[in-house]
């Protein structure tokens, strides 16, 4: 208690707060902003803790770490625009409920409330469970994430918002996308039709703004083309989400935060197949999933707390065994070996203040995020009420600049170009978008560790159902593939 205390203390002065407020700040300004991803923001900020010094620096990138997952939120629920692609779940249910339903308030109050629990929750959990969950991320090799990739993609069949066969259509685009450039294990060139640009394969986030950002653009220009369009009103009696959003969104918040600080733990996961899994995990337990894709808060609630519960578990592996699972991590992780901390087994043992001050600066993080977040509802809120003959041109502007400053690629931008037209043309046959981002998110993952399993066992299958990890997860998939053939026939038996 000693030295939580002297953490504590240290922790709470002033230059310290002072820093994690601005570290969140900048944090949820670069998640709102599509195409200045999590990476770039720690990356920019890094150099900064070298003036700043001590803890300080180290509690602002974490501020911003949090911030960040959280602010892509705001622009994937206002405007259809992932500011980040943890928060390209959220657009499921977000944007329909904010605009569609007229209420940006409580889109906006559910996803603070359920990126702020998940937030806390996998703090918790990091600072109860550390070791035991870092032993359990242990385990996974090749094969496990091969099957977790399968799982992901498996749950084609619950997001597709229209016909589950367009679902899977679609989920095939995106696992060709998934395909272009080098083969990783034999270094041969596939579908890039002899352009250099493609050898590194199709980047992610021109298609991830393009097809959700471009492609509303096009819709809201063919929905409101030649009518009068008069200014929105829309107010916000209330930042907070009410009693029944509460209740209703509880169990799919401790549901998708155990699943996200789960997959968080786990190297070389993320907060996109977390978001995306927790979604299908929380439209396959509701009883009533007639309103998931028109606004249910259970959707936001699913993915945001899926997204932003990985920050803690990504915290596990780095901490007690000096292994970042993503490049936010590895990032932080440079920052704590500058700054004198070794993270490894012995870091609880020779500098557990080091570590409780580090759990303590999350904590606060997580709620800082949270303060802000519900303080400000009211002005994210008033971009509903811009005449949308404004709203276009900016959001346009807003991902050309946003895609071309990922990369400071100009092909990066005709691509998002491209991916809008294309995602408008699967709007109107309604073939599911998600099932694209699904693709292409899972479909690099799942072939290579599908090859290098087959590496590890001299090319025979059986890799796959003697871990029982990876037969646990295959059987999940196998299970969520087949479950719009059975769940009619069962609820047809127990009416």
């Amino acid at each position: 208690m000693e030295v939580v205390l002297d953490a504590f203390t240290q922790i709470c002065t002033l230059q310290n707060l002072f820093f994690l407020v601005i570290g969140t700040a900048v944090g949820i300004f670069i998640g709102a902003m599509p195409g200045l991803s999590v990476n770039m923001g720690l990356a920019l900020l890094f150099p900064v803790t070298f003036s700043v010094g001590g803890i300080s620096g180290i509690v602002m990138l974490l501020g911003l770490y949090c911030g960040a997952i959280y602010g892509g939120s705001i622009t994937a629920i206002l405007l259809r625009t992932p500011g980040t692609p943890a928060s390209a779940a959220t657009t499921m249910d977000g944007y329909p409920m904010a605009i569609h339903n007229k209420q940006p308030g409580r889109a906006l109050a559910v996803s603070t409330t359920a990126s702020t629990f998940g937030g806390v929750f996998s703090t918790v959990c990091l600072i109860l469970f550390a070791p035991l969950l870092a032993s359990v991320a242990l385990q996974f090799s090749k094969p496990e994430y091969f099957a977790l990739a399968i799982f992901g993609i498996s749950m084609i069949t619950s997001v597709s918002p229209g016909s589950i066969l367009k679902g899977v259509m679609g989920c095939v685009v995106g696992l060709w996308i998934a395909t272009i450039g080098l083969d990783a294990m034999s270094g041969m060139e596939r579908f890039t039709f002899g352009t250099l640009y493609l050898s590194g394969g199709v980047s992610f986030m021109p298609i991830l703004i393009g097809m959700f950002a471009l492609t509303q653009v096009f819709i809201n220009v063919e929905d409101n083309y030649g009518k009068e369009q008069g200014r929105n009103e829309i107010r916000i009696d209330s930042v907070l989400p009410s009693f029944a959003d509460l209740k209703l969104t509880l169990p799919t918040l401790v549901r998708s935060s155990m699943i996200g600080t789960f997959i968080g733990c786990v190297p070389g996961t993320g907060g996109d197949i977390s978001s995306w899994i927790c979604y299908n995990q929380a439209k396959t337990w509701a009883k009533d999933k007639s309103q998931f894709g028109k606004g249910d808060p259970r959707g936001i609630a699913a993915s945001e707390s899926g997204n932003n519960s990985i920050v803690g578990g990504a915290f596990i592996p780095v901490l007690t065994l000096g292994i970042p699972g993503d490049g936010a991590t590895a990032i932080i992780l440079g920052a704590l070996m500058v700054h004198g901390i070794q993270p490894g087994p012995l870091l609880f043992v020779n500098n557990a203040l080091d570590v409780y001050m580090i759990f303590i600066a999350l904590m606060f993080a997580n709620l800082v995020m949270g303060a802000m977040g519900f303080s400000l509802i009211k002005v994210f809120a008033r971009v509903t009420n811009v005449p949308i003959k404004f709203l276009l041109p900016i959001i346009v502007v807003m991902a050309i600049i946003g895609t071309y400053s990922y990369n400071n690629s100009v092909p990066d931008v005709f691509v998002m170009l491209a991916a809008g037209f294309v995602g408008y043309f699967m709007h109107k046959f309604d073939m599911g978008v998600p099932g694209v981002i699904i693709g292409i998110i899972l479909g690099s993952l799942a072939e290579q560790n599908f090859t290098g399993s087959l590496l590890m066992s001299d090319g025979s299958l059986s890799i796959f159902v003697t871990n029982p990890i990876c037969c646990v997860f295959l059987v999940l998939a196998f299970v969520s593939l087949l479950s719009p053939m059975y769940k009619p026939a069962l609820k047809a038996l127990f009416k």
